[in-house]
């Protein structure tokens, strides 16, 4: 079963997950990608579609040209979880690479 990170795990986060932010007004954590493009936005989100669908947690998100927002929570247990700090941080490592 999956829970929602204690308080302690949810204060840790801004050290672990850079540019990530908790979202007002409810329990997911969000950031935006900015990329060149339309094209590098959407092979980003492309890359990201494939992973999520390997670990079966798919993330909320809204695109315009060359910015992806998204939004990050696990729904079935109404908050965020290791999950979405996993999606997180490989959402991180593709835009390094």
């Amino acid at each position: 079963m999956i829970n929602k990170l204690s308080k302690t795990e949810r204060a840790e986060l801004k050290t672990i997950l850079i540019g990530w932010t908790d979202v007002e007004g409810c329990d997911a954590i969000e950031k935006t990608f900015l990329f060149k493009d339309f094209k590098e936005a959407f092979s980003f989100m492309s890359k990201v579609a494939e992973l999520a669908d390997n670990v079966d947690h798919h993330p909320e998100w809204f695109n315009v040209y060359s910015r992806v927002e998204v939004t990050l929570t696990t729904h079935n247990v109404g908050g965020v979880t290791k999950k979405d700090v996993e999606m997180a941080k490989a959402m991180n490592e593709l835009v390094k690479t």
